[in-house]
């Protein structure tokens, strides 16, 4: 069931296509600030409630990001795993066509779950527009993910967080959940800024050091050996035990729903920065508020992959992506800490600021936003 108010959605459709077999879903959430931009996953699961929330995400993510676009999403129903590559093809090409009355005027794709850079390239040719979609390849004016753009948004949400707080970089301890495209290039940065990396994990588990791991080498390890759990200076931990380690930052980049209202008191962090989408609940966040640790919300923190995004959908460098990423999240995190306070946790107070930057430009919008907090 999806919830419609009076931000949205603006546009829901379904689409089906008998000789390949393809059914998908599209959600325009908002357009008042601009086209609607959300990528396209493809799993067995996705459905049209899924989507319209994601997209609902989106509206907010862009509004907060002071981007013109609106919030939309995609979702293609395939198993991805039981397809073959010409099978694949044919899906996202018929996908693409099904779109060609949206987009981009109203929607602007992207990669999502089992969608890359050449399924970027097929949508993009088979809809006819290179600004039908981002996250295309390079020698279609694509800005690589390899960049770290997220990675490096949430490096500077982090620094600006630390300085609210009273926190040195220099010397602080971190630990980043999720060593893969987001954490690692978090890691890499703060590790640059002086900070000391105790503790990071992947899908096979946590490794933790509490004299610092050698970011390079677990790189390395990464890479050659496929898990940091096979770094061999530090203690193996499983992947829950990352958010109970003895730190100053707490970086997430990888699943939803990591922190549970039941971890809390053992959260030692006095800094979280999401650095993934929902690892945790509003009301977990509120627990830790009221704990005195600093939540920086993830609609904040990890910005810097739509930021990318809108740099390469105006033809913009990378060289301007990078600045604009930095301008942005230093910005937008300082607003939304300031804005905080005892009573009012950081998401809160983004929920404020990018409903009251959509509002601003919305003809249609009637509805109270305070309602909109948490969703």
């Amino acid at each position: 069931m999806v919830d419609f108010d009076g931000f949205g959605p603006e546009k829901i459709i379904q689409v089906y296509h008998p000789k390949t077999g393809m059914r998908g879903v599209v959600v325009i959430d908002n357009t008042a600030l601009g086209p609607g931009k959300g990528g396209i996953r493809m799993t067995p699961t996705v459905d049209m409630e899924e989507v319209a929330k994601l997209a609902r995400a989106m509206t907010w993510k862009c509004a907060l990001a002071e981007i013109p676009f609106g919030g939309a999403k995609s979702g293609i129903m395939a198993d991805s795993k039981k397809l073959s590559p010409v099978e694949k093809k044919n899906i996202v090409i018929a996908f693409s066509e099904a779109l060609r009355h949206v987009c981009p005027e109203m929607y602007v794709a992207a990669p999502d779950m089992y969608m890359a850079e050449e399924e970027m390239r097929l949508f993009a040719e088979a809809n006819g527009s290179m600004k039908s979609v981002t996250g295309k390849p390079k020698d279609m004016g694509g800005i690589p993910h390899e960049l770290g753009s997220t990675g490096f948004g949430v490096f500077h949400s982090t620094k600006v967080a630390a300085e609210h707080i009273g926190l040195d970089l220099e010397g602080a301890t971190f630990a980043v959940e999720g060593f893969g495209n987001v954490g690692e290039f978090a890691a890499k940065f703060l590790t640059e800024a002086g900070a000391k990396l105790v503790a990071t994990s992947d899908s096979r588990g946590c490794i933790y050091n509490k004299d610092g791991l050698d970011f390079n080498k677990i790189k390395e390890t990464k890479e050659k050996l496929g898990s940091v759990t096979n770094y061999t200076r530090g203690s193996v931990l499983s992947n829950k035990e990352i958010i109970k380690v003895d730190v100053d930052i707490l970086v997430t980049a990888a699943i939803p729903n990591l922190v549970l209202a039941g971890d809390v008191d053992s959260v030692k962090a006095k800094l979280i920065v999401e650095g993934s989408n929902i690892p945790m609940a509003p009301q977990v966040e509120m627990l830790l508020h009221r704990k005195g640790v600093m939540v920086v919300p993830d609609f904040v923190a990890n910005a810097g992959g739509v930021i990318s995004s809108y740099i390469e959908y105006i033809g913009g460098t990378e060289q301007e992506m990078f600045k604009m990423v930095e301008k942005k999240l230093v910005r937008n995190t300082k607003l939304v800490l300031e804005s905080s306070s005892k009573d009012t946790t950081p998401r809160d107070a983004a929920m404020d600021i990018a409903v009251n930057r959509v509002l601003k430009e919305c003809k249609i919008c009637s509805v109270d936003y305070k309602k909109q907090r948490h969703h």
